[in-house]
């Protein structure tokens, strides 16, 4: 689909805030993630989706991107990304409200489950909690070293602390021919963070492969996500099988 917010959301440039506001709420529901299993593809059309709609449902952001739409014509959409970032886009929206009510009208997972799935741990919500208050809300995190930090300090300053992945952690199993072949459990402890597990190892596994653990990384800050245990197989050879490697390698 060509990149034009007006045409992503099927509305017309002259479209009040009402005729937005429902093209949405009818979009979301059609392209939702757990109406379209069969068609992962749709995943695109929701974040672009939700993405046209915090534009143009705000009226200084459609402003701005009306005026690029004018200069420079089909190439706007790449000149308003270039200068604003998801959170820049997403900041002040009531996409939060509007989604939430699809999805529980219809059964539908919700906001948070969503955008977690569509842009992973760039996206964090949090909840403030007070005397006599509770609040909450969401951030985009872009991995720009110093702005992310800058920004967490700023929401902490104001008493908000937002939740943080744990970060995910890498290590290298060393698995015997007979495990390899047949498969079955593996007992791995964890000396980082003292964890001792029981891994599935799959038969036929083959040297080098990566196993993923989710949650069985570093914990998280505040309701923040633990991140994932990657662990990398080595298959150990026989002594023959390393002593026929040991000649080889003289040879070469």
């Amino acid at each position: 689909m060509e990149k034009d917010y007006y045409k992503i959301l099927g509305v017309a440039e002259t479209a009040d805030a009402k005729d937005i506001k429902e093209a949405y709420r009818t979009l979301a529901f059609k392209y939702h993630p757990d109406r379209n299993q069969e068609t992962p593809q749709t995943a695109d059309m929701m974040k672009a989706i939700n993405e046209a709609y915090a534009v143009l449902s705000n009226p200084s952001k459609r402003q701005e991107y009306d005026m690029m739409r004018r200069q420079f014509g089909d190439s706007a959409y790449h000149q308003f990304r270039t200068t604003h970032s998801d959170q820049d886009i997403f900041s002040g929206s009531d996409i939060h409200q509007i989604f939430e009510e699809v999805a529980k009208t219809f059964g539908l997972r919700g906001f948070d489950d969503i955008f977690k799935e569509f842009y992973g741990k760039g996206y964090q919500s949090f909840n403030v909690k007070g005397p006599g208050f509770f609040g909450g809300g969401f951030v985009f995190f872009g991995g720009l070293g110093i702005l992310d930090k800058v920004s967490r300090l700023l929401f902490k300053s104001i008493g908000i602390e937002l939740p943080q992945n744990g970060a995910d952690i890498t290590d290298t199993i060393y698995l015997n021919q007979n495990i390899v072949q047949q498969g079955g459990p593996y007992a791995y402890f964890n000396k980082k963070t003292s964890k001792k597990l029981m891994v599935k190892i799959p038969a036929g596994i083959r040297d080098g492969q990566r196993i993923r653990l989710a949650g069985m990384g570093e914990e998280g800050k505040g309701s923040g996500q633990p991140g994932d245990l990657y662990l990398t197989v080595k298959i150990n050879k026989p002594m023959l099988n390393k002593i026929f490697d040991f000649i080889a390698d003289l040879r070469k």
